[in-house]
């Protein structure tokens, strides 16, 4: 039986981020993808011009369409900006059973920003009770937190902790915006029985690009993707993590857009 994911995300009219990142991952990664939209977005290389959300009768009508007939391995959930979205989005993961990958993605690579200011509390609250990980950037875990953007690894790994106390069963914190020689990210866990947690490095050299519109989206999906074939979340993690590094560096060479490009989400089956 073919591996199926369901990612639960906006829409990028420029291809590069998205639902449309996390379907071309979810496919260089042998997995079936299918997908509830939450929001259509005008965006390119160069920013987002506009987004409309969907009505949460839509959203939750592509939810309950998929999983009650697709045997869905794994689920995505990307960008939602409104507290009604993000109500009914959990409202329908809890009816069917089911917990996600949480990419909380609030701001764009362009710097625009994606969440409603009024809609932090819900992810908090609603979503992140029901994440098998959550995967925050540092941008995102300092808004997250509360805290001022971590400056090391630390810092990120005491954010890790304090999301994983909103509930999620594990914390992937970013190290992609830092200013390291090596792009690290640590994932912060449950390390048994009494409340401890521990914490694992991810790191690879970081690469200077410019071609890196979509890397959140990309790296969820890659984990995603994993999950949904059937590998522990370390191992799902350490998989996405090469992934996204070699879909980096190959789409260093990648003619899409004047602006901040995408990754090379099928650089193993065409050159750039």
């Amino acid at each position: 039986m073919s591996a199926i994911a369901l990612t639960i995300a906006g829409s990028d009219s420029g291809g590069g981020a998205g639902i449309q990142a996390d379907l071309k991952t979810f496919s260089a990664l042998g997995v079936y993808g299918a997908s509830a939209i939450t929001a259509v977005t005008a965006q390119n290389t160069h920013g987002v011009t506009a987004i409309e959300d969907l009505s949460p009768a839509i959203v939750a009508a592509q939810i309950d369409a998929v999983l009650s007939d697709l045997a869905v391995g794994a689920i995505k959930i990307g960008m939602v900006s409104r507290t009604e979205t993000i109500r009914v989005i959990a409202e329908r993961l809890r009816a069917h059973g089911r917990r996600a990958v949480l990419d909380p993605v609030m701001v764009a690579t362009s710097g625009d920003r994606l969440l409603a200011p009024d809609a932090l509390a819900a992810l908090r609250e609603e979503l992140m009770p029901l994440a098998d990980c959550a995967t925050p950037n540092l941008a995102e875990a300092a808004l997250l937190t509360g805290e001022r953007m971590a400056g090391d690894e630390a810092a990120m790994e005491r954010q890790g902790r304090i999301i994983l106390g909103f509930g999620a069963r594990a914390v992937l914190v970013k190290g992609g915006h830092g200013q390291s020689l090596e792009s690290a990210d640590l994932l912060v866990a449950e390390a048994g029985g009494g409340g401890e947690t521990k914490a694992r490095r991810f790191a690879a050299p970081r690469l200077s690009v410019t071609n890196d519109h979509g890397t959140g989206c990309t790296l969820a999906a890659a984990i995603t993707a994993e999950l949904a074939k059937g590998a522990a979340l370390v191992d799902a993690v350490a998989s996405a993590k090469r992934y996204l590094q070699d879909a980096l560096a190959a789409g260093a060479g990648l003619a899409v857009g004047s602006g901040r490009g995408p990754v090379h989400h099928f650089h193993a089956w065409w050159p750039r």
